[in-house]
């Protein structure tokens, strides 16, 4: 592994390629619009940033984004890989200040009518300074009583407007129905009309005396998303109910706060990543999953949602798959900082076959809201079929015949064929 840290991006410009990666390189390190004094040669040299790598694509004839220069009469557009690399002594090994570096400035230059950050390559250091997921596939499963296969899942829905009492009715119902997983909506926080502390004991009441008398303790995933202090205390008020898991939203805390979130929990953190969009929808701006979710794990989420095949937003199939791929990607020898991929976002009976051909592990969380609580022989039915879609997945049978013995899968096949 080096010991530079390094960048892969995707560029668009009016401007010859090479100058255009050469303003990014030093509005990202020692330069700036003008030479200042003191921008000597070995100073360049020991702290600018590099283009290490640089893979002329085809052109375009109009601009990806506003803002850019434009390009002269009759010319094109130049699209490029372009790959950057840091000595990590500019900034050490932080998290937050890597982001600066790698994610700063550049969106916004003028030479550039598209940008997005493709991915990237850590030194040890990093590796060293921050933990990862404390709990990753293997705690998962150990605190969820899931050995093998996917842990079926679901959504508290309708997202908000149950009061805890109500949330805790649905959470019975779930459990009895035999579900491995199940998670706050983000929109339910700590709210006048289902404060979280209540809906902790209401919830947490329901699944551990399930847990006494069947011995299955569903993981629930309160959403523990606030200020510091706030997720500090909610994490603790789970931890002493007995709780297996907390949620925290990644763009609403920030980085430092998913870093310190990280460092007072005792439980496996469930990184939802709403607001995704608005870094990722233009496909020449912002950033790849493959990059972000990669400060994310770091920082230490040990779930990390992914969307799912034929979702119910703009994201495409191989999109989805390759961020739960990337998810399972070790990072680095020293520490692979795995986290288990979330499929979720409309998903019903009848992703699981393609999912699993395409993603060759069962290693995931597969979270079906309206897929489950919307089955039309109710909420015990719809969890049933999910599992019976999945046990029928793994064992190589097509849905439509397994589905002839085992009636919950049927009406939930038939409900979608309508």
């Amino acid at each position: 592994m080096s010991d530079r840290i390094i960048a892969h991006y995707l560029i668009e410009t009016a401007s010859d390629v090479r100058k255009a990666a050469e303003v990014m390189a030093g509005e990202q390190s020692s330069g700036t619009f003008v030479a200042v004094p003191g921008e000597t040669p070995e100073l360049t040299e020991r702290a600018g940033a590099q283009i290490v790598g640089l893979e002329m694509l085809e052109p375009v004839d109009q601009p990806s984004l506003p803002g850019a220069k434009p390009a002269g009469v009759g010319e094109q557009y130049q699209r490029a890989r372009v790959t950057l690399s840091w000595p990590i002594e500019n900034m050490g090994p932080s998290l937050p200040n890597l982001v600066a570096t790698v994610a700063g400035n550049l969106f916004e230059l003028q030479q550039f009518s598209g940008l997005r950050l493709l991915d990237l390559e850590l030194p040890t250091p990093f590796f060293s300074s921050y933990p990862g997921p404390q709990f990753g596939v293997g705690g998962t499963r150990a605190l969820s009583g899931v050995d093998a296969g996917p842990l079926i899942g679901t959504i508290i829905k309708p997202s908000v407007g149950f009061g805890p009492e109500e949330t805790a009715g649905l959470v019975k119902i779930l459990c009895e129905g035999g579900i491995d997983f199940i998670k706050d909506d983000e929109l339910q926080a700590n709210g006048p009309y289902c404060p979280f502390a209540y809906r902790v004991d209401a919830v947490m009441a329901v699944i551990n005396e399930h847990a006494d008398r069947t011995g299955k303790k569903v993981m629930f995933a309160f959403n523990v998303t606030g200020d510091l202090d706030e997720m500090r205390r909610n994490h603790d008020l789970v931890l002493e109910k007995g709780g297996t898991c907390v949620m925290a939203s990644l763009n609403s805390v920030g980085l430092v706060g998913m870093i310190e979130l990280r460092r007072h929990a005792q439980l496996p953190i469930h990184a939802h990543r709403n607001g995704w969009g608005y870094l990722s929808r233009h496909p020449m701006l912002g950033w790849s999953y493959v990059a972000w979710q990669k400060i994310w794990r770091l920082a230490g989420a040990d779930h990390m949602h992914v969307n799912g095949l034929r979702n119910k937003f703009s994201e495409g199939d191989e999109s989805v798959l390759a961020s739960a791929r990337a998810c399972l990607t070790p990072m680095s020898e020293q520490s692979p900082c795995i986290a288990m991929p979330v499929f979720s976002s409309g998903q019903t009976v009848s992703q699981p076959p393609d999912t699993y051909a395409a993603l060759g592990s069962l290693d995931l969380i597969y979270a079906a809201g309206g897929g489950v609580v919307a089955h039309p022989d109710g909420i015990s039915a719809g969890v049933q079929s999910l599992r019976e879609s999945w046990t029928a997945t793994v064992a190589g049978i097509p849905l439509k015949t397994y589905a002839k013995d085992h009636p919950a899968l049927a009406r939930a096949l038939e409900s979608l064929s309508r």
